[in-house]
């Protein structure tokens, strides 16, 4: 995590701690100014907090000096927007790693399962950050669209984020990273296959790191929200509501399993894109839970819906298998492309070498750019809410979901192509982050952004075309046309033309 980010995380991490560290900068000045003694302003800058009474340290949600209250919430929810988008991505790669000739014929259907179990999950997650993005834009609070590269570590997760083909150790982790508070704990309760199972986990974890930081996250997220003297009712603006995400723009069918899950893998009910418009305090307060619960959900009556348990049901089943068993591809760990498009020795891990699968990596960065510009844009137009068709938003709502499924492509693409550099390991998508996701003032200027990147992509796919690779040809013609039609609709609107998408 960026340093920016993490130098604040040891403040919030001790309030897992009993004891509660710390005085907030807020409630220390006021007593100070109104109350305070000498003993009690020389306790606060030595740091003794014997010298304060019990109710003025421990009473509501503690506050950094740097922030007051609702920076902080803003600050933390900037902090779960980056893991939901690390975590969606993490899983988007595991997904697609699935699958291949070498899977035996006995487990194929078990591992398509599988794919689109964590296919789900990465879509709920992918409900969670556009949520996340709802409670920001509800309370007045700059959005937050991106993530560092990886590998990266964070300490609200006791293992480096990293993309990589599913193994048996990766799916443990993800098992851990979703599970309920103190559910590594071994309990009297505990079935044998269970207590096996958290002791396989904790072997993988370093021992240091192993607690319950993703909970006092939301716990103190929501703590904050809920205080009416902290984060007072003229916070939230009901008249950011034409602005937030709506299901109806961006479930796309993936509502209480109605969409993604053929195979019946999934509990019934899921994938459930959570999609959540906010207007009040009950409203963001009742998303933040939800999302909490979707991940890990310790409640008896749908527990099984959790991302908790549908990665530990994966695990059960997987420990059942030989241990030589293998439902990955052998793709690479991290992949990046070197700004460089001479060869480059490759150490066989990470980097993409082979020529031409760097101009699909690099048109896959450029489209994944392209999404999170999308995204962020749909943030900032309020007209047109209610009209897919003849508005902007629409547009660009529906030009998010094409890259989307754009992704999905050049990621199947980059699963089966050589990886270069004297290893014999496919390529994988890289989804390295770009170097910004701000878009400029003025309407005019977004579009003229896409259009900027629209050209990107254009002179790379005219550079794999002149490859004649016929198996990809197809595609790379259709995105083309696909483009030109998103470059019309650009120059349309620069020159003050009413669109339509029809």
């Amino acid at each position: 995590m960026r340093s920016s980010m993490q130098r604040h995380l040891s403040f919030l991490l001790d309030q897992a701690r009993p004891e509660r560290r710390g005085v907030t900068a807020l409630r220390a000045a006021a007593f100070i100014s109104t109350e305070g003694t000498a003993e009690a302003v020389s306790g606060f800058i030595t740091g003794d907090t014997s010298t304060f009474s019990a109710e003025g340290i421990t009473a509501g949600p503690l506050i950094p000096p740097e922030f007051n209250p609702k920076d902080w919430l803003t600050y933390m929810l900037h902090v779960d927007a980056e893991l939901e988008h690390s975590l969606m991505v993490q899983y988007l790669y595991a997904a697609y790693s699935l699958g291949g000739d070498h899977v035996p014929d006995a487990q194929k259907d078990l591992v398509k399962s599988w794919q689109e179990v964590i296919m789900g999950i990465a879509k709920e997650e992918m409900g969670h950050f556009v949520s996340i993005q709802n409670v920001l834009r509800v309370i007045g609070a700059p959005l937050n669209f991106a993530r560092q590269d990886f590998p990266y570590d964070s300490s609200l997760y006791p293992f480096d984020f990293i993309l990589e083909p599913l193994s048996k150790a990766s799916l443990a982790k993800y098992v851990y990273a979703e599970s309920p508070a103190g559910w590594l704990n071994v309990q009297d309760s505990d079935d044998a296959e269970t207590k096996a199972i958290k002791q396989e986990i904790k072997a993988l974890l370093p021992s240091a790191n192993i607690g319950d930081p993703i909970s006092v996250l939301f716990e103190s997220i929501i703590e904050l929200l809920e205080n009416e003297e902290m984060i007072p009712d003229d916070v939230f603006g009901v008249e950011t509501y034409p602005f937030q995400a709506k299901p109806d723009e961006w479930q796309r069918g993936y509502d209480h399993g109605a969409r993604g899950n053929s195979t019946h893998a999934s509990p019934a009910n899921t994938p459930n894109v959570l999609v959540v418009p906010l207007t009040c305090r009950t409203d963001t307060v009742a998303a933040v839970k939800a999302i909490a619960e979707q991940g890990e959900n310790p409640d008896a009556d749908d527990a099984d819906e959790s991302h908790f348990q549908r990665f530990l049901n994966i695990y059960k089943a997987w420990r059942k298998l030989p241990e030589t068993f293998n439902p990955s591809k052998n793709i690479l760990t991290n992949p990046y492309v070197s700004p460089e498009q001479s060869a480059i020795p490759s150490d066989g891990v990470s980097m993409i070498t082979d020529f031409q699968t760097k101009f699909w990596a690099n048109l896959f960065d450029v489209r994944y750019r392209m999404l999170l510009n999308f995204l962020t844009h749909s943030f900032l137009l309020g007209e047109g809410y209610n009209d897919m068709v003849n508005s902007p938003r629409g547009m660009i709502i529906h030009a998010t979901f094409g890259e989307m499924y754009n992704l999905r492509t050049l990621a199947n693409v980059l699963m089966n192509l050589p990886a270069g550099g004297g290893t014999d390991k496919k390529a994988g998508p890289p989804f390295l982050s770009p170097y910004t996701l701000d878009l400029p003032f003025g309407e005019k200027n977004k579009w003229r952004v896409h259009k900027d990147l629209l050209y990107a992509s254009s002179g790379i796919i005219s550079a794999l075309l002149a490859f004649g690779n016929q198996q990809y040809s197809t595609y790379l013609y259709s995105l083309q046309a696909a483009d030109k039609k998103l470059m019309e609709v650009a120059d349309a609107i620069l020159a003050g033309d009413k669109v339509c998408m029809k």
